[in-house]
C-alpha cells in the first residue's frame, strides 16, 4: 500500500472515531508498527493529526462545527454509555434542561423510566423527540442555528432566566484542565452559562475524545460541573479529578 493510501485511511478513521489506536491503524492498513508510527509523525508534522500514546487524535480548530448529522455518526458507543449513565442522575419529578448537543439527544430514549420529569431544551431535535416519548418539554424561542438545530440569542437566554432547574445536562467541544468547558459559538456558550446559572446541579457529558481539547469559547471552569464521560486512562483520572467530580460509564 502507498504512503498516501495509508495516510487517507489514517485520515478516515479520525473522521469517525476522533481519536484511534496504534493497533486498529495496523489491522486496516495491514503495515507494520514502526511505519504506522513513521506515519502518524509525519502526519503530525504536517498538522493533520496529534499523536497520543497507542495512538493519534483529530485535530480540532478553535472555531470548527460539524452539523447534527456529522456528529451523530461519530462516537456512538461511546456517546450511548455516556448518555445511560447520565440519565441514572436523575429522579422523579425533576425539572432539567438539556442543551442542543447529541450526546444530550441520546439521553431522551431512556427518560421515560424517570417519572414526571419535566424537561426545558433549546435543542430543535430534543423537543420533537420528547414529544414523541410524551415528555413534557418547553422548547426556548430565539433563533434558529441551522448547523447544530439549536435555539439562540437574547430571547432564549432571557427566558431560561425564568426558569429554575434541579438538572442541567450539557454537551461541550473541549474539556481542559486550563481552559475548562469550551465550544465553538458564543452564542451557545452563552445558553450554556444562562443555563448553569440557573441549575441546582450541573452535568457536562463529554466521552474520552473531548479531553484535552479546547475550543473559541469558554463556558465554565470544571469545578462548575459533574462530567459524565465513558473512560478515561489513570493519568487523566487522577488528573480532571483535582478539579470536579467524574463519573465513568466504562471501567
Amino acid at each position: 500500500m502507498l504512503t498516501e493510501e495509508r495516510h487517507q485511511i489514517i485520515l478516515n478513521q479520525l473522521k469517525q472515531h476522533d481519536i484511534i489506536k496504534l493497533h486498529d491503524l495496523i489491522s486496516a492498513t495491514q503495515a507494520s508498527e514502526s511505519t504506522i508510527r513513521r506515519d502518524l509523525q509525519l502526519m503530525e508534522e504536517a498538522g493533520l493529526l496529534v499523536r497520543v500514546h497507542g495512538g493519534a487524535k483529530r485535530v480540532a480548530a478553535l472555531q470548527t462545527e460539524l452539523a447534527v448529522s456529522e456528529k451523530s455518526n461519530q462516537s456512538v458507543s461511546e456517546k450511548e454509555a455516556v448518555a445511560k449513565l447520565a440519565v441514572s442522575c436523575l429522579t422523579p419529578q425533576d425539572v432539567v434542561f438539556l442543551d442542543a448537543g447529541t450526546t444530550t439527544l441520546a439521553m431522551i430514549p431512556y427518560l421515560k423510566a424517570t417519572a414526571n420529569l419535566t424537561v426545558v431544551t433549546n435543542g430543535v431535535n430534543h423537543a420533537s423527540l420528547l414529544a414523541d416519548y410524551d415528555i413534557r418539554c418547553f422548547l426556548l424561542g430565539g433563533r434558529l442555528k441551522n448547523v447544530t438545530k439549536a435555539i439562540i440569542g437574547a430571547d432564549s437566554i432571557a427566558a431560561l432566566q425564568q426558569y429554575r432547574f434541579n438538572k442541567v445536562f450539557l454537551g461541550t467541544n473541549g474539556v481542559h484542565l486550563h481552559y475548562g468547558y469550551t465550544t465553538p459559538d458564543p452564542d451557545e456558550a452563552a445558553i450554556k452559562r444562562a443555563a448553569i446559572a440557573q441549575a441546582e446541579m450541573t452535568i457536562v457529558l463529554a466521552d474520552h475524545t473531548k479531553f484535552g481539547q479546547v475550543s473559541f469559547t469558554k463556558f465554565g471552569d470544571l469545578a462548575k460541573a459533574t462530567i459524565v464521560t465513558d473512560h478515561l486512562s489513570q493519568r487523566e483520572l487522577d488528573q480532571y479529578q483535582q478539579h470536579t467530580d467524574i463519573l465513568e460509564a466504562i471501567k
